[in-house]
């Protein structure tokens, strides 16, 4: 099966099993998981700030991170296909009580004049602004990377107007390894970054919330109310050192396969556009008249799954369970089936 749904089902290497085999445990209720210790001071080194926190999910992680960052009632600033509006069930009003102001410009690379001018008013009638955040890389903006030096300037208005600036980074490895950035850089700019393991870098599971001492005072208090205390987690943390140890850099090869396809793609007469793509999402759209389930379904029956995003959008996502061989296959049915 060459499965290009995503980049989260991949599973562990074998050496990366042997890895979480090895693994010093405790239990991580009491702090007392050696290598859940392990996992959060490296991540917290990593990007400069005082304090990390292991998290089950990329979710829970941005979750927590809005409730330290707000009072119900407030509002946050983000991409009208941000991941914590489009894809975390409703939470930031079921968990923290609090709306988004959504931004649909600049193909979701919204500016700092942008972020001022999305800013409320002080009177008491509004909802007070209290909170910007981005996805980097944007996952439903076909995996694309923002631009450090506009996130230099929103991080300039954020200060200037009390705001907390929280960072997505669910695909952020990918987007460093894209633009030759480092942790350091984001870990300046950023009050919380939430950073995933089990996409990009392959782990069963896991992501970590980082920031600096007082934003994440209440971080494991927040985790504890929304049930996401672990107890052994070592083995699950032992796979993420792995993977920061062996798989950041191979991202790389993820990168290649993706415009690999998306140039065999743009060149299908059925195709109407290919996104452009700089890391290992790939989005396109289809012509008008031609269906959606109909191309699922023929690659399906060749055992290439892909996933469908409406309105004629389709994406495929490289990763690094997903093989030369499998690539030269894809490459090959596309063109044989849809030139």
């Amino acid at each position: 099966m060459i499965d290009l749904r995503s980049d989260t089902v991949t599973k562990p290497t074998k050496e990366m099993l042997e890895a979480m085999m090895r693994a010093k445990v405790g239990d991580d209720v009491f702090r007392e998981d050696t290598t859940v210790n392990l996992l959060e001071e490296h991540i917290a080194k990593m990007f400069n700030k005082d304090m990390a926190l292991f998290f089950p999910s990329g979710t829970m992680a941005n979750q927590t991170a809005i409730k330290l960052h707000t009072q119900p009632g407030d509002q946050i600033i983000c991409d009208k296909y941000s991941h914590i509006f489009n894809y975390e069930s409703g939470g930031v009003s079921f968990n923290s009580g609090v709306s988004c102001n959504l931004l649909d410009v600049n193909n979701g690379f919204f500016t700092a004049k942008d972020v001022e001018n999305a800013i409320n008013p002080s009177a008491y009638y509004y909802s007070k602004t209290s909170l910007v955040e981005i996805e980097n890389t944007a996952n439903r903006r076909g995996g694309s990377c923002w631009d450090f030096n506009e996130i230099k300037k929103i991080k300039a208005v954020c200060t200037k107007n009390n705001l907390g600036f929280h960072l997505d980074g669910a695909r952020l490895w990918n987007a460093l390894v894209a633009k030759k950035e480092t942790t350091e850089q984001y870990g300046e700019v950023f009050d919380t970054i939430s950073v995933c393991l089990s996409k990009g870098l392959g782990c069963p599971i896991g992501s970590v919330l980082v920031g600096d001492a007082k934003i994440m005072e209440n971080a494991i208090r927040v985790r504890k109310i929304f049930g996401g205390n672990m107890r052994q987690a070592g083995y699950l943390a032992a796979a993420g050192i792995y993977a920061l140890n062996n798989h950041v850099e191979r991202l790389a090869q993820d990168h290649e396969k993706a415009k690999n396809i998306a140039d065999v793609l743009s060149k299908l007469s059925i195709i109407k556009s290919v996104e452009p793509t700089e890391t290992n999402i790939v989005i396109f759209e289809l012509n008008a008249g031609v269906s959606e389930n109909e191309f699922v379904k023929k690659l399906a029956a060749k055992n290439i799954h892909i996933i469908s995003m409406g309105g004629n959008k389709l994406r495929m996502v490289t990763h690094l369970d997903y093989t030369d061989a499998m690539h030269e296959k894809v490459l090959l049915t596309l063109n044989k089936m849809f030139s």
